[in-house]
């Protein structure tokens, strides 16, 4: 559950500038580096990316440990208990108090926590560790692998289109809440006429005693119930939406525990080819986005995060999708606000070895096997699906789980390995879609796993890295394939979650050819022309927001260029022909 502070809950933030050091030999928790201060420590910031803020290549590039350390002076806390949580560590991180190990956790998108009572006393000064590991293995989400170069140098390879940023990435706090206290809450709204109906279901152990209260925008009252499961009904609500980000909060209290749970009445369903909201077909326009920005890296900041907003606003979008990894808290708290839709992404991308760094080519290895993606790493991913959606159930943004990203999805062992991952989904909340998002390698005909799902999400490029700089070919191969879609899979709506070629800023080409920001607004363009053709096309949202580091590679020059601004978010030409568009459809739609 999201920390808040309240009158049973007071909340300490420990962010600032650490302790930082390189594990160079990972050999650091053999030697006990946590029992004492780190020997040779530099200065660094939590949040942030290690990566950039440094200027060495061997920093930047380590494969590894790496340590944080700092001071911190307990608060009082009394008869309650005292939790330190972390937003996110990426990807794995162990965390020691003094010289006691209090918590391990592995995947470095979801946050994590430990009950440190018993080990510091209020008043007094701990030591606080933190060993974080950038590696990944077959069985981690997302995959990859640790190899040895040619000259004896650790190397990871990993199939997914972004920099493997590291560090603790958002915010680290420490909180009291009472021993007994609400320890989840799941809400699930519907619509009756004027009225908005509430289900809740707290858990909170050994309560005796569990009362609830609906409070509106303005900290009014407007419904109470008692017990920790119940119905409640709003009269004459003001409904979340897209655009209107009218939220309510479910003030709980288990016995001595208060905690505010905040929410939007709402629903969402498929039907035939619409994707309805609150009983209206809704559109999607938007993009897949990045936690990703220059120095910072995946850094939660909320400046950033403030700006990005306005600029999506700027230009008419209504939406993204939380590519690819579920993104801070305080962006899925902002977007309920600004009602804003959002598909949640787990971290399940480079899943498919037949894929690397952007670009087709094989890559040496069997995508699903004993020896790379195998049962081991379906349990992970399962667990996975859970926690994203136990983190993000009573968020009313959220109206698709996308359980991963351009998986493997044409062989047989893909329709294993997934079949049984879209019902975990479906167990954890039956009450939105599922989805995953389509890569090109497996089309319609080859496709798989299509028909576990409720939508079809599409990442093509036609037109870049296939038919490049032929428009016309490229939309007769797009308009044959949406035909396709539609013949196999009938009655699930279709979201664009990827399309668009590189574009590098400033470059202006008479010839309109690839690269040139002429050539970004003729290819969009044509997939927009091609979408206003088909009523079962329910959204576009292109790649990229912006501009994002990646590995290198000759595909990518400084990272991926697909953005429709630069990385400091500055507009391309076609930023403001989208605008355009998108604005009039604002109009057309109401959202």
């Amino acid at each position: 559950m999201r920390v808040r502070q309240t009158a049973s809950r007071q909340v300490t933030s420990l962010d600032g500038v650490w302790n930082f050091q390189v594990d160079w030999d990972n050999n650091g928790i053999e030697k006990e580096w946590f029992k004492a201060a780190l020997s040779t420590p530099r200065a660094m910031p939590v949040p942030g990316s290690y990566n950039d803020i440094v200027t060495e290549v061997d920093v930047h590039d380590h494969v590894g440990y790496v340590w944080y350390q700092r001071k911190v002076v307990t608060p009082k806390f009394g008869e309650d208990r005292l939790i330190l949580r972390f937003g996110s560590v990426t990807h794995a991180g162990a965390v020691w108090v003094n010289d006691v190990l209090v918590a391990e956790h592995i995947g470095g998108y979801l946050p994590f926590e430990a009950d440190i009572t018993d080990y510091v006393k209020p008043g007094e000064e701990f030591r606080l560790t933190v060993a974080v590991d950038n590696r990944l293995s077959w069985q981690t989400i997302p995959p990859g692998r640790v190899y040895q170069d040619n000259t004896g140098h650790t190397r990871q390879q990993y199939w997914h289109d972004f920099y493997n940023y590291a560090g603790i990435h958002r915010s680290v706090l420490l909180y009291t809440r009472p021993a007994v206290h609400v320890e989840d809450v799941t809400i699930v709204t519907d619509i009756d006429g004027a009225d908005g109906v509430v289900k809740y279901d707290v858990v909170a152990t050994g309560a005796k005693k569990v009362s609830v209260r609906v409070l509106d925008a303005d900290g009014k009252e407007v419904a109470t119930a008692e017990g920790a499961k119940g119905e409640i009904r709003v009269k004459d609500a003001k409904f979340w939406a897209p655009g209107h980000g009218n939220l309510y909060t479910l003030e709980i209290t288990a016995d001595d525990d208060v905690y505010p749970q905040r929410f939007g009445i709402r629903t969402v369903e498929v039907k035939g080819y619409e994707f309805l909201i609150n009983d209206k077909p809704f559109y999607f326009r938007g993009y897949g986005r990045h936690e990703d920005n220059i120095i910072r890296g995946k850094s939660h900041d909320n400046v950033m995060m403030v700006h990005d907003f306005e600029v999506m606003k700027w230009q008419g979008a209504n939406s993204f999708r939380t590519s690819h990894y579920p993104y801070a808290e305080e962006v899925m708290d902002y977007a309920d606000e600004q009602g804003f839709v959002v598909i949640d992404e787990t971290a399940a991308v480079g899943m498919n070895c037949g894929l690397g760094g952007g670009i087709f080519g094989e890559q040496g290895f069997t995508t699903f096997s004993d020896d790379t993606i195998n049962a081991e790493t379906q349990k992970v991913h399962a667990q996975h699906i859970r926690d994203l959606i136990k983190r993000d159930k009573n968020h009313p943004c959220v109206v698709i789980w996308s359980i991963a990203n351009e998986p493997e999805t044409h062989t047989d062992a893909s329709l294993k390995y997934f079949e049984p991952l879209a019902q975990v989904a479906r167990d954890a909340d039956p009450t939105r879609p599922v989805g995953y998002v389509n890569v090109m390698l497996s089309p319609p005909d080859k496709e798989k796993i299509t028909q576990f799902f409720d939508v079809i999400m599409l990442n093509r490029y036609f037109g870049w890295y296939v038919q490049t700089g032929n428009l016309a070919d490229a939309e007769k191969a797009l308009r044959d394939e949406l035909d396709e879609w539609i013949k196999r899979f009938p009655n699930k709506p279709i979201i664009f979650t990827e399309y668009g070629p590189d574009t590098m800023s400033g470059l202006k080409d008479y010839f309109r050819r690839p690269w040139s920001e002429e050539f970004q607004t003729d290819n969009i363009g044509m997939f927009h022309k091609v979408f206003d053709d088909y009523t079962e096309v329910v959204g576009e949202q292109m790649w990229n927001f912006a501009d994002f580091q990646t590995t290198p590679g000759i595909m990518r020059v400084g990272g991926n260029k697909k953005g429709m601004f630069t990385r400091d978010r500055l507009p391309k030409p076609n930023a403001y022909v989208v605008r355009d568009r998108w604005l009039k459809k604002k109009e057309e739609q109401g959202s």
